[in-house]
């Protein structure tokens, strides 16, 4: 089986709309591509007990869990403070951090800049020349800013921690079936090839599919195998060459 993944997103902003979440397509794509397999993704707001509530959860039902947002020096960033919670750690002052900070803001540094600089006791700060400002680490769980650019540039460094055997694979089929015309064929499949996840999806506005299917898998004989048996159940002029 592979590893598996968890999100907690965390904001009141992403609750109420007022910002759109672009982190977790971004994770999603990275841990497919590493052959893990994202399972839950959990939205909650500032609130310290709730964030540690949802975030005991998922990292003991998962391999890894991924936070973002929350990390800063406003009075709603707490997700270091609720990490803290979750862990019964104290939070702390990182002093390589903090010089990091003092360096950067030099005589505007104030002690709201050097909050940035907190993290849960006994937490791994991980790093690399190319991007020197940490990620926290406790355990299984990693914590991000809620700036997608910064989760672009931070993610990548933890790939060889996260990487699972291969990546997971993918085909498209396309077809002018309706769903219901092909849902005796995709349980069939499905029965007959349990390591392949299989995904429907209607296409109501494409003239030329009603229908596309996803085949994921990390063993790509065995996708192969799914895929020829979901087309071989098909009839040809009932198959669209692409989108």
């Amino acid at each position: 089986m592979p590893k598996t993944a968890a999100v907690l997103v965390i904001g009141n902003e992403i609750l109420t709309g007022k910002i759109q979440d672009l982190n977790v397509a971004f994770i999603a794509r990275e841990l497919f591509a590493l052959g893990v397999s994202l399972r839950r993704v959990i939205v909650c707001p500032d609130e310290v007990e709730l964030i540690a509530r949802d975030l005991n959860a998922l990292r003991a039902a998962h391999d890894f869990v991924f936070t973002t947002g929350g990390v800063g020096p406003t009075h709603d960033d707490v997700t270091i403070a609720a990490v803290a919670l979750a862990f019964g750690r104290r939070v702390v002052r990182d002093e390589t951090m903090a010089a990091m900070l003092r360096a950067h803001y030099a005589e505007r540094v104030s002690d709201d800049h050097l909050r940035m600089a907190d993290v849960p006791e006994d937490a791994t700060l991980l790093s690399t020349p190319d991007f020197p400002w940490p990620t926290v680490n406790l355990e299984n769980v990693f914590v991000f800013p809620g700036v997608p650019e910064l989760v672009r540039m931070k993610f990548p460094l933890l790939h060889d921690r996260l990487r699972d055997g291969a990546g997971f694979t993918t085909r498209a089929v396309f077809t002018l079936h309706d769903e219901a015309d092909i849902a005796t064929l995709l349980e069939t499949v499905v029965a007959a090839h349990p390591t392949v996840a299989v995904g429907s999806y209607p296409q109501w506005k494409n003239p030329r599919c009603r229908t596309k299917l996803t085949f994921d898998a990390k063993d790509v004989a065995e996708l192969d195998a799914a895929v020829a048996q979901f087309v071989a159940g098909i009839a040809p002029e009932k198959l669209v060459n692409g989108e």
